[in-house]
């Protein structure tokens, strides 16, 4: 016995207004069914728990040819309550579920919301099934809003916002139908319905060819196999530099504020003060910096006093205004001469990040023979790195116990004034920030403030083009090596900051944020998204993101059948619609050899048994 395929569509809730009172307004479901170029030979049933509240309607068509459409229309959303059974097995045999609700009833949205929403979500149960949100009609309140973030008072209408929210509960794909017109029915809602429906019935085909294989060896004409779409470009991250970073600029030593000098005054180490106060409370409480976390404890104090002596006549360590960048570095005396013979393998383990213990002991043994004075010096290093209300200090310290004592965090200086030697001024505002972090993350700046220009001997330096919500992300990047983006358009803007100032790695990162993002969107999100990728394509682009711009592309043909039929797709130049095109999944000859397919399957006047 032949079998045909068929497609099971679920739609629940009612598009009309709850205080209308046309009743004869045609629904959403049977509209599409008699406008539909696709759809023929349409009957329908009704089903009634009671005279006069039918519980749903059953209409059945042919769509495609021969393939059979199955659609349960259920207006009152109380089949819930009154028949669990009957509504989750109804759901449970949907190959696509429609969610329907009028945008100026807005009492009915909230039950829906409120109540039948999580039991719509229990009776899914995980599956994969496609559900598409309509909000039906004008609102009557004001102008209908089609902006995804709008947050305007509609009062007795539900906003956009609120049924973009409902679908994201769902995974679901929200579509806003003003009216119930050709355009909308069959071009809008029929395109991603008749999407869906493809879907489907490419799934089912690939599952009835593998139990057809199992069972006999058919001798039919086979249907043409879709291949895999083309692999699409693998983006790789870079390792990060940041204990590089900081270790350089103690080896160049640019932007030094402090000096180090033995009794004698023979010989001088300098340092900054920012890297040494975001390693140690120790360097805080020795540069007049106040601790986060509260007062210092007295073995702290005592241990300052015994090792190091500001000179009195010295800058002081905050910048007052007029004062240039280029002050004399503080001076530090070292008292202990042991501890000041190792102090510069001491800053060469602090600015690599602490992790080099080991190293640390072998340089300390080179220098210092004697047994006492070099566990006298390491037992010093592990009291400069305790933090307080941690660990207390080991004698037996290895790397992994390091890392827990140590805690660096150059973010405790991000945006704040303290030991700021550098403001920037944007957008009306104003960002303290320290040059040596600056020149050490960003070449760029580097070059800036050591090179012949303004900005070497300016303590307020001008930024134009870009935003200060991005240009403080930026700056956070370099700070903490780590950047979190909020959205997709945001990890542009950063992406765009990084590459005026040849950050690579921040630009990176932005692109793997970018590509997971967009991977990680289900197809009928892709459908209704606002955002532009032709947008995005440009400027990535524009502002040499080859990567990002390669994989954008590759994107666009991947989801062919969903992009082309947006309007942004008429953007694309000449040479990447070609590109699109060629690589487009499904191809032109699939889609061919398709068509030849089903002329074959009906000049034989037989009924295809796969589609």
């Amino acid at each position: 016995m032949e079998m045909f395929m068929s497609v099971n569509i679920v739609a629940f809730g009612n598009e009309r207004d709850g205080f209308s009172e046309d009743n004869q307004q045609p629904s959403l479901i049977w509209s599409y069914l008699r406008r539909s170029v696709l759809i023929s030979q349409i009957d329908s049933s009704l089903s009634a728990s009671h005279v006069g509240n039918p519980v749903f309607t059953e209409y059945q068509a042919c769509v495609f040819g021969n393939v059979r459409l199955v659609v349960h229309d259920c207006p009152v959303w109380d089949i819930f309550d009154s028949d669990w059974y009957t509504s989750c097995r109804l759901i449970g045999g949907a190959d696509i579920i429609v969610i329907k609700y009028s945008v100026n009833d807005k009492t009915s949205f909230q039950e829906l919301k409120d109540s039948y929403v999580p039991m719509v979500k229990k009776a899914l149960n995980h599956c994969s099934v496609p559900v598409i949100i309509s909000a039906i009609g004008a609102r009557k309140d004001g102008v209908p809003c089609t902006c995804p973030l709008c947050t305007s008072d509609r009062r007795s209408c539900v906003i956009t916002s609120e049924g973009v929210q409902l679908a994201k509960e769902l995974g679901a794909t929200y579509l806003e139908l003003h009216t119930l017109n050709d355009f909308y029915i069959q071009k809008y809602f029929g395109g991603v319905l008749e999407y869906f429906m493809i879907q489907s019935l490419n799934q089912k085909s690939s599952e009835k060819m593998k139990k057809r294989k199992k069972t006999q060896k058919s001798h039919r004409v086979q249907p043409p196999q879709l291949e895999q779409p083309e692999k699409m470009p693998i983006l790789k991250g870079e390792a990060s530099h940041y204990n590089t970073d900081l270790h350089n600029l103690l080896c160049c030593c640019q932007c030094a504020d402090v000096a180090f000098y033995p009794e004698d005054l023979s010989t001088a180490v300098e340092a900054h003060k920012v890297i040494l106060c975001s390693a140690s409370q120790l360097f805080m409480l020795l540069f007049g910096v106040r601790s986060p976390y509260g007062a210092q404890d007295a073995s702290t104090v005592q241990l300052a006093r015994s090792l190091f002596a500001v000179q009195t006549g010295d800058p002081c360590p905050s910048l007052p205004p007029g004062v240039p960048p280029c002050a004399a570095p503080v001076r530090v005396l070292v008292k202990d001469s042991a501890f000041c013979s190792c102090l510069p393998d001491i800053l060469h383990f602090i600015y690599s990040g602490a992790f080099q213990w080991e190293r640390l002991e072998e340089d300390i043994k080179k220098k210092l023979k004697d047994p006492e004075k070099i566990e006298h010096v390491l037992e010093k290093v592990k009291c400069i790195l305790k933090t307080p209300g941690k660990l207390n200090t080991v004698k037996d310290c290895k790397s992994h116990q390091i890392k827990r004592l140590y805690n660096t965090s150059l973010r405790l200086f991000f945006n704040t004034p303290v030991l700021a030697d550098v403001i920037f001024k944007i957008q009306g505002t104003t960002v303290p920030a320290h040059r040596a972090v600056l020149v050490a993350r960003c070449k760029v700046m580097a070059a800036m403030f050591n090179g012949n220009y303004l900005e070497a001997n300016s303590i307020l330096v001008p930024v134009y083009g870009v935003s200060k919500d991005t240009f403080l992300s930026f700056l956070e990047y370099l700070y903490t090596d780590s950047c979190c983006p909020a959205s997709i358009l945001q990890a542009m803007s950063l992406l765009i900051c990084a590459e005026m100032y040849q950050v690579m790695r921040l630009q990176h990162i932005c692109e793997l944020y970018i590509i997971t993002q967009l991977q990680s969107m289900p197809s009928r999100e892709l459908a209704s998204t606002s955002l532009s990728i032709v947008s995005l394509l440009k400027k990535a682009k524009f502002h040499n993101s080859d990567c990002l711009s390669t994989w954008l592309l590759h994107f666009i043909a991947t989801n062919y059948l969903i992009f082309s039929q947006k309007p942004e797709f008429q953007e694309l130049s000449v040479e990447e619609r070609n590109f699109v095109e060629m690589h487009r999944w499904p191809s032109n000859l699939y889609l061919k050899q398709l068509a030849d397919y089903r002329n074959y399957i009906h000049s034989q006047k037989c009924h295809c048994t796969v589609m």
